[in-house]
Order: C-alpha cells, then structure tokens, then sequence
C-alpha cells in the first residue's frame, strides 16, 4: 500500500529488504525521487564508519535519536543499534 510520505515506493521496499531501516530508506526513496538515483549515490559517504567512532561519539548519537537502552549497550552493540536504527 502506498504511503503518501514516500516518494519511491519500489526504491523504498528494495532498501528495506535489504535491511535498512525505515528512517533511512525513506530518506533514500524520497531524495531519490526528487534528485535522480545517479545523483543521490554520489552524495553520500562523507562520516566516517561507526566503526571508527569512539564510543563517547556513539552514545551521543544514540541519544539524539532517541535509542532506548543505549546507556547498557557497549561499542559493538551500540553500532548495530546505530545502523538498524
């Protein structure tokens, strides 16, 4: 079913299917759709990898998307709640 805050519904289940997660494939999808995948695949890949992140650095960026639990997690696990989120 399509969803009216989706752009690309196809890209969007592709991604998913994948693995990505819900927050990230709609952003893929919808800036996909307004800029052209060719153009979309350029843009990224500027962060490092969260595998090179200090575990400070994790945790705030858990915290500011609201990953519950974080305060438990150690570095490893804090990276795949990070990428799934």
């Amino acid at each position: 079913m399509p969803r009216a805050q989706i752009k690309d519904e196809k890209k969007y289940q592709k991604l998913r299917d994948k693995g990505e997660s819900k927050e990230k494939a709609a952003r893929i999808a919808n800036a996909s759709a307004n800029q052209g995948g060719e153009k979309v695949g350029r843009k990224g890949g500027k962060n490092p990898s969260y595998d090179d992140w200090t575990k400070e650095d994790l945790m705030k960026r858990a915290r500011e998307l609201g990953i519950e639990g974080r305060s438990s997690m150690n570095k490893s696990q804090l990276v795949k709640a990070l990428r799934d989120h």
